[in-house]
């Protein structure tokens, strides 16, 4: 029986922003120590992250008030994240890439699972050619990216058309993503589901391989 490994790409199969401001203050020329907003890992420095944890602002919201801040500091006006990833982290996708990710995708893929995306901004953020630059990503079966589709999780027909695309009973599936009310969005259509801590990716990435036998 043919299973299905479904992740969120942005804190699930990257490295967070938060994870790499020593890369993103040298690649900007930025003093060390210039930023200091944690989000999940250490939200006492980060009010507009407990704010988007709040429902207050959407993470997009987040996003693109950090994007302005940082562009800011150099002078410049950047109008979108797709500018802020590229230009912090340079042409190194591999810089991005989560090493229990990379782990996790080459086991699901060498023990015959699908291999899935479902984000609400991976080519928004990313950019169309940072992602074909992106190490692995011709192993993924099927990518659902609401840049395109414009249907955003926790929007049930996110879900649905991702489990349409892969051809797989819900059943049989797994959905990562690091989001609360994107792991309600899956459980309100019964998508079984791990809610990835950023904190404990290895722990996380485990968990869904033994709902998935692996």
């Amino acid at each position: 029986m043919t299973k299905a490994l479904i992740l969120d790409f942005g804190g699930v199969v990257t490295r967070t922003l938060f994870e790499t401001h020593d890369i993103t203050e040298r690649a900007l020329g930025l003093p060390a120590g210039t930023l200091t907003w944690r989000g999940p890992f250490d939200p006492s420095t980060d009010p507009l992250w407990v704010s988007m944890q709040a429902r207050e602002i959407t993470e997009r919201d987040y996003w693109m008030t950090r994007t302005r801040e940082v562009g800011a500091m150099l002078g410049e006006d950047w109008a979108d994240m797709k500018t802020f990833v590229q230009r912090a982290r340079g042409a190194d996708a591999e810089l991005v890439l989560r090493p229990e990710a990379r782990d996790a995708i080459l086991k699901a893929k060498e023990a015959g699972l699908k291999l899935a995306i479902l984000s609400n901004e991976l080519d928004l953020f990313y950019g169309v050619e940072f992602r074909k630059r992106f190490p692995l990503i011709e192993l993924f079966d099927v990518i659902v990216d609401a840049t395109y589709t414009k249907i955003l999780k926790p929007d049930p027909r996110a879900y649905e058309q991702v489990i349409a695309e892969v051809g797989i009973d819900r059943a049989d599936c797994v959905f990562v993503d690091d989001q609360l009310k994107n792991i309600e969005g899956a459980a309100a259509v019964n998508l079984p589901y791990v809610h990835f801590d950023v904190l404990q990716p290895a722990q996380s990435y485990a968990q869904a391989l033994t709902m998935l036998g692996l």
